[in-house]
């Protein structure tokens, strides 16, 4: 069966038999991605709806650039820790002109969850107190926790829309009597997991109510291009705000490892903090992967766009293949490349769930409790082309509809 996270029981223990191991990584939660590819490996034939991933390659063209990159010299050797020149010369200028953040420098990272880490470094020290929304992305939850924070405020979603309670958070970040600021809000827009869209007037709240009482705005725009129905993604820029980036959904660049960071160029020492950590990590992402990025940058949104479309029937169908929930249930899907379903009153367990589907109907999504919503599924629609798609959409509503009428049955 599968497990998720480290219970107060289990950290006990392991740290009694571990005990020359950290505190910190004990007491951090277990990858879930880990736990779910093992339990695809145990499933022959299964369909995953689970990691947030797509289904395109970077573009054409970058990647036969990259062919003649490779034999450069400079791919194989160190470079600048904050990123190739050119590279952050084209995000500079990509950043004023989508995204109308003129006031920012860029860092380039190996991805956008160690963008998030090395924010964390430089901003936070342990027993600071941090703010995340349910359902929160589980790797920036994990990277407080490995980091030393421990005091980690998780506010409520609006239950109609999933969007941040920003009332809740006007309330927490209120300033009494020996009671501390958080140091840090984190919101990822469009969500992951919740598939849910955050509306510019909601994100200036948020962004102006940290700047009221001191508190640094993290904002993980990883789905920007990832928007539907009309919808359209906007940044907020200030002083105490920081946008986070990511190359792998938009240009199918997963495996190359690229993200960055938009800091506002007026925090007075960030960036010497930021290389510090940046040396003591990977010194620089790959060269050979901002090589990459730069090339796709050239193709443009269009590029990106296309493909994007095309995930709007795979949405569909899966919100259909949802539908055994009932229709109240089922959020998401505006934005990122998610849907967030609440499982029937009678079966909270979501672990015991996304197990029995992966066994019996072969088809494999996340448990909720990863993201703090317990007796809920997270369901990717971005990683399946069409037909593939499909295909696990009809057992994974076959899968419901069983769960629903019988409970979990199995033979």
């Amino acid at each position: 069966m599968l497990a998720l996270g480290n219970s107060p029981l289990k950290v006990q223990k392991a740290m009694g038999s571990c005990s020359k191991l950290a505190k910190r990584a004990l007491e951090t939660d277990t990858p879930v991605m880990v736990q779910i590819q093992e339990l695809v490996r145990g499933v022959n034939g299964a369909i995953s709806l689970a990691q947030g991933v797509v289904y395109w390659l970077p573009p054409e063209r970058a990647l036969n650039k990259v062919k003649e990159a490779i034999w450069e010299p400079s791919s194989s050797r160190y470079g600048a820790d904050e990123g190739l020149q050119e590279l952050r010369e084209a995000l500079t200028e990509k950043l004023q002109r989508e995204n109308k953040l003129y006031k920012s420098k860029v860092m380039v990272t190996a991805g956008a969850n160690q963008a998030f880490v090395n924010i964390v470094l430089a901003l936070c020290d342990p027993g600071d107190s941090v703010v995340m929304f349910t359902p929160y992305y589980f790797n920036s939850y994990m990277s407080f926790q490995m980091t030393g924070i421990t005091n980690i405020l998780v506010g409520p979603g609006n239950p109609d829309t999933l969007q941040p309670d920003v009332d809740w958070l006007e309330r927490t970040l209120t300033k009494e009597e020996n009671k501390p600021v958080p140091k840090l809000v984190s919101v990822v827009n469009p969500g992951n997991p919740s598939g849910i869209f955050i509306p510019a007037h909601l994100l200036k709240r948020i962004a102006d109510l940290c700047k009221s009482v001191g508190s640094w705005l993290v904002v993980d725009n990883t789905y920007e291009y990832f928007m539907y129905d009309g919808l359209k993604h906007a940044c907020v820029e200030d002083q105490h705000i920081v946008n986070l980036f990511s190359f792998s959904k938009a240009y199918g660049m997963m495996g190359w490892r690229v993200g960055y960071i938009a800091y506002p160029s007026d925090a007075e020492g960030l960036d010497k903090q930021l290389l510090k950590i940046q040396d003591n990590i990977p010194i620089c992402a790959s060269i050979i992967s901002q090589k990459l990025a730069l090339y796709a940058l050239e193709e443009g949104p269009e590029w990106i766009s296309e493909r994007v479309e095309t995930l709007v029937k795979s949405r569909d169908m899966l919100r259909e293949a949802l539908s055994p929930l009932g229709k109240d249930a089922i959020k998401g899907g505006e934005g990122a490349i998610y849907l967030w379903a609440r499982l029937p009153e009678n079966v909270p367990d979501d672990l015991k769930v996304v197990s029995w589907l992966a066994k019996r109907h072969k088809v494999v999504v996340i448990p909720g409790g990863a993201s703090g919503g317990h007796g809920y599924i997270r369901v990717s629609f971005g990683g399946l082309e069409e037909t593939v798609c499909a295909e696990a959409a009809g057992r994974l509503k076959r899968g419901l509809e069983e769960l629903v009428r019988c409970g979990m049955v199995m033979e």
